[in-house]
Order: C-alpha cells, then sequence, then structure tokens
C-alpha cells in the first residue's frame, strides 16, 4: 500500500483523472448507445420495448453488482476487483458487438452493468483511502466535473458513431474505453489498502456492516441527502423532455442544448465547490447549498400548481437544481465516508446502491405519473429537494458521529 501526503497538488492529478473514467463508465454505457435504440430495434427485428430491456438490464446490473465490490475491495484492496470488474466489463462490451437476438444483448447488458458497477464504488473509497473529508469533498467535485461531462458527450458520440458505423459500433468505443481504464488502473493507480491488517471476509460479518450502517442514522442522513437531490436529478432526466419538447414545444434537435446547459451548471457549481472547500468545511457548505434545491424546487411547483405556465420559470428551476447537486453530491459523500475507516469500501457500495436506488424509484415515479402538465416533475423535485433539506437540518447535525469499523 502506498498513500499520499498530498494527493490534490495539481490541477487534476493522473490518478484521479483514472478514477474520473472508471466513475463515468456507467453514464457512458447508458447515454452513448440511447441515440441506437431505434436501430437496433430494426437489426435484431424486435419491438422498441424489448429493446428497453437492454437500458433495464443494465441498470439492474449496475445497482446489483455495486454491493459486492464494497465488502471485497476491503478485504483484498482495491485494485484486484477493479481488475475483475473492469474485464467483465470489457468482455461483456465485446460480445455485444457480437450479439444476434435480442435475449443475448439484454444478459450481457446486465454482465456489463455488473462489471461497471466496480467503477461506481471503488473509486470513491480510494479516494477516501487517500483524503480526509475536505479532501474528499474536493476530489469528488473533481470527478463531478467528467460526471456531468459525461451525459453532454456521450449521446454526441453515440449518434456521431450512428454516422460512419452501425449500433454495434458503439459497443466498440465502450469496449476500447474498458481497456484504457483497465490499462490506466494498472499503471498508473496504487493500491490504497493494507491487506495484511484487513479483517477475514465472512457474509455474516459484511451483513453486520450493512446492517450497521443501515442502523445509523447520521451515515444514513448524509446519504439520502446526496441520494435525495440526485433522485430530483433523475426525476428531471426521465420527465424533462416531454416537458421541454411535447408540453412547451422545443424542437427536439434544440433540447438537448437545453439539456447541456444544465449539465453545465452541475459542473460549474462542482468546481466551485472544489475551490470552496478549501477554505470551508464540507459540511458546512453542504448545509449552505441544500437551501437552493428545496426552496427553489418549492417555489417553482407553487407557481405551476397556480397555472403559470411559463417555459423560462421552469429552465430557471431546473438549472439551479442541478448547479445545487454539483454542491450536495461531493459533500454529502465525503461527509458520509469521512469516519468509515476501513469498511470505506462498504460504506461507498451501500451509498451508491441506495443513492441510485432512490434515482430509479422517482424515475419509475415519473414513469405513472402523467396529467399533461409540468406538476408531476417539479412535484417530485420539490419533494426531493425538501426531503434531502429535512434529513439534513433535522436529522443529520443532530446525530451522533458515523461509526467506526463494525465487527
Amino acid at each position: 500500500m502506498q498513500t499520499d501526503a498530498s494527493p490534490l497538488q495539481g490541477r487534476f492529478p493522473l490518478w484521479l483523472a483514472i478514477l474520473a473514467g472508471l466513475t463515468a463508465m456507467g453514464a457512458l454505457s447508458i447515454d452513448m448507445y440511447l441515440p441506437s435504440f431505434t436501430f437496433i430495434a430494426a437489426d435484431l427485428q424486435v419491438g422498441s420495448n424489448m429493446v428497453q430491456l437492454t437500458l433495464a438490464s443494465f441498470l439492474v446490473g449496475l445497482a446489483t453488482g455495486q454491493m459486492f465490490y464494497g465488502p471485497i475491495s476491503d478485504r483484498f484492496g482495491r485494485k484486484p476487483p477493479l481488475y475483475f470488474g473492469i474485464t467483465v466489463y470489457v468482455i461483456s462490451s465485446a460480445l455485444c458487438i457480437f450479439a444476434h437476438n435480442i435475449e443475448m444483448l439484454i444478459l450481457l447488458r446486465f454482465f456489463q452493468g455488473v462489471g461497471g458497477s466496480a467503477g461506481m464504488v471503488i473509486p470513491r473509497a480510494m479516494v477516501r483511502d487517500r483524503m480526509g473529508a475536505e479532501g474528499s469533498a474536493r476530489a469528488f467535485s473533481m470527478l463531478m466535473l467528467v460526471f456531468g461531462l459525461a451525459p453532454i458527450l456521450a449521446p454526441f458520440i453515440g449518434g456521431l458513431m450512428l454516422v460512419f458505423a452501425s449500433w454495434r459500433g458503439i459497443f466498440v468505443v465502450l469496449t476500447l474505453f474498458g481497456l484504457l481504464c483497465l490499462i490506466g488502473t494498472h499503471k498508473k493507480l496504487i493500491e490504497t489498502v493494507d491487506t495484511a491488517k484487513a479483517e477475514p471476509l465472512h457474509l455474516g460479518r459484511t451483513l453486520r456492516q450493512y446492517w450497521g450502517l443501515l442502523r445509523h442514522r447520521q451515515f444514513m442522513a448524509y446519504v439520502l441527502c446526496g441520494g435525495l437531490v440526485q433522485a430530483g436529478m433523475f426525476a428531471y432526466i426521465s420527465g424533462g423532455p416531454f416537458v421541454i419538447i411535447e408540453l412547451h414545444g422545443i424542437k427536439p434537435q434544440y433540447f438537448g442544448f437545453v439539456f447541456a446547459s444544465n449539465a453545465i451548471g452541475l459542473i460549474g457549481g462542482s468546481q466551485i465547490n472544489a475551490r470552496l472547500v478549501l477554505k470551508s468545511s464540507a459540511e458546512r457548505i453542504l448545509g449552505k447549498a441544500l437551501w437552493m434545491p428545496a426552496v427553489l424546487s418549492v417555489v417553482v411547483a407553487v407557481l405551476v400548481a397556480c397555472g403559470v405556465n411559463s417555459l423560462p420559470v421552469l429552465l430557471i428551476g431546473f438549472f439551479g437544481f442541478l448547479s445545487a447537486y454539483g454542491f450536495v453530491g461531493p459533500n454529502s459523500a465525503a461527509v458520509a465516508l469521512a469516519q468509515q475507516g476501513r469498511q470505506a469500501g462498504v460504506a461507498a457500495a451501500l451509498m451508491g446502491t441506495l443513492q441510485f436506488g432512490l434515482g430509479m424509484l422517482s424515475g419509475v415515479v415519473m414513469s405513472f405519473w402523467h396529467d399533461g402538465t409540468a406538476l408531476p416533475l417539479v412535484s417530485v423535485m420539490a419533494f426531493c429537494g425538501v426531503a434531502a433539506f429535512v434529513m439534513y437540518h433535522f436529522v443529520a447535525k443532530h446525530a451522533q458521529p458515523a461509526p467506526a469499523l463494525v465487527r
């Protein structure tokens, strides 16, 4: 094991850039192939609903895989499970190129998600291993830069691939990206866990760790703060196209500019946060940042409920909410993981699964709640914003410090 005394010297150190690439693996695998749905359906001679199952299977693999990588990385080190996960991702991506029916593609996408989920858990734990709360908050803010760029660039790259190649070319790019991540992990990432001091891996102990974290009010409060605001962002991703394109008549080719502007707000917020944590604590910034999504989303929801059908009002609300996530996401993760010690992998896995689950839940709510207005979307975002605010100010601030290692 090797550590750095000042691991964030420089604007964006190489090790953090590699972790950012690993973190973006899931987002790229989702957003890059979305433009190809109709091409996949035509090529494999199935309906679009069957192609949507390839996305659902990937998300299931992405959500469930995280629970396994956490405890394994605590016991055997961060790099071995990263090697395994990225290898599974690369092999699955490569086999997707040759999928000859939809059933095979659905199965391969599940394993692609299982492999890619290593990149959602282990980088967070590695950051926690090397840095304290404020340092982690700054590092997570820098990771958020790539997290915000992925949904902007991925659909563009996917659409460009469809001009020069078939939908299978997208999986060629994902395979090559996975190989680059594997090489970078091997060449440039250091092991951050002393496996000689690690506890043996036992199912009972792992379950007790998860149960102990689930019962701990402060840890869960910080996890839910970030997860609820992220769920509001997922609601926007699910319901935004209907509100902006169908309800307000923005042409589909211009929707990308709206989507990109909000992603830029998220990136901008995260980069401002990276500078703020050098002068103030991550928890203090988190407490102040949670006011924005709570107040702004409630104001927009009330205006929509009162019949104000203004696109500028909605766009301001969306931009403010996503910009706030640039502050809330990094700081809530950093504070939640700050005291986790050798169980940082388990904690990061539970955090990722719960937050991703909340995001999927808000997407499901949006898929079933339709009344032909923007009210469902802004109501879900308002609920998420207020719930996150309440979770911090009435639970996290008054709970005991996060638990040490659960034995």
